[in-house]
């Protein structure tokens, strides 16, 4: 009975520790080697997982504007009121961006081959990444933000970019040429 438990106990382990494993298999580490390789060509499965991550990212993204936006409103982080605009303006033009790529990412869930939401998800992804590394070089920001912003410029330039808007763009950029005509000469009549 004990070594059965024992064995039990190892087994529940050893699954724990696969389905673990398993699950991390595509995460940043995993994209960026992907990235970086010559052959840049994801399956489907690594798509939908790179859509899952974008995902999770911008409710990550959605988390830290939502507390940054409170905190400067209730006064928690002290600004001169000048200074408070310009960030509460900031804040504002994330939330835009972050609506954006929500949008752009149901499209994409629906059909992933949609080169403008592609483009438009890219350009809310460079948006906010751009401000949230403004907010880490901001002390009072700092602490909220942590490594969001540099994980966010990962997961948006070298990763969205090169695995799955580059491709995209290539295959749509490969038109078919119009079926060209025969020009069949003209007929000479007969001269009298």
């Amino acid at each position: 009975m004990r070594h059965f438990r024992g064995f039990l106990g190892g087994m529940i382990l050893f699954l724990g520790l696969f389905s673990i494993g398993y699950a991390e298999d595509h995460n940043l580490q995993y994209f960026l080697s992907k990235a970086s390789s010559k052959t840049g060509e994801l399956s489907k499965m690594e798509r939908t997982e790179l859509l899952d991550r974008m995902d999770g990212l911008i409710e990550q993204a959605q988390q830290i504007h939502k507390k940054l936006a409170e905190n400067v409103q209730t006064g928690e982080i002290d600004f001169r009121y000048q200074e408070g605009k310009f960030w509460m303006s900031k804040l504002e033009e994330d939330q835009g961006s972050i609506e954006t790529a929500i949008q752009q990412l149901k499209l994409l869930r629906e059909k992933p081959t949609h080169l403008v939401a592609s483009i438009c998800l890219y350009k809310s992804l460079k948006d906010l990444s751009a401000n949230f590394s403004a907010y880490n070089n901001v002390p009072s920001f700092s602490a909220w933000v942590g490594d969001l912003a540099p994980e966010m410029e990962l997961w948006v330039d070298p990763i969205f970019y090169k695995l799955y808007l580059l491709p995209l763009a290539r295959s749509k950029d490969v038109e078919k040429e119009p079926p060209q005509r025969e020009i069949k000469p003209i007929p000479k009549g007969k001269k009298p």
